[in-house]
């Protein structure tokens, strides 16, 4: 069954106590705005970044890991894509609410994600 998926953004693990004080320098850093503090939800810290380039989604979350950056990939079909990836030398490391989260063959963690606005942004790469 054929589906659609592109880059979506990245996210910025912050393992901190102070996630406002990491948003701001963040936003500072990459010269954006903290569009919205409170984009989690009950089990996660997220805050995200407005006027980003590209309009690429980009967001600083609160983890218990070490800091480190990974990015999103999103799909119209999220079990399709992460199927595509394992296929490419990815393997899936937890399935997550919504999302998997997976490793690539070079060890670096990235997600697959609902695809939120398709119809915003670059055109979505199709999939056989």
């Amino acid at each position: 069954m054929a589906h659609r998926s592109r880059l979506a953004g990245f996210i910025i693990d912050c393992n901190t106590g102070d996630l406002d004080a990491a948003a701001d320098f963040w936003a500072q850093a990459l010269g954006v705005t903290v569009a919205d503090r409170d984009a989690g939800d009950g089990t996660a810290q997220y805050q995200q970044f407005g006027d980003t380039p590209g309009d690429l989604h980009i967001e600083v979350q609160k983890v218990d890991h070490p800091s480190r950056v990974h990015l999103d990939i999103e799909a119209d079909d999220v079990d399709a894509e992460a199927a595509r990836l394992e296929r490419l030398g990815a393997k899936k490391i937890a399935f997550v609410k919504r999302w998997w989260v997976m490793e690539a063959p070079t060890g670096h963690r990235f997600c697959v994600v609902r695809m939120k606005h398709p119809e915003q942004g670059e055109p979505p790469n199709e999939w056989e």
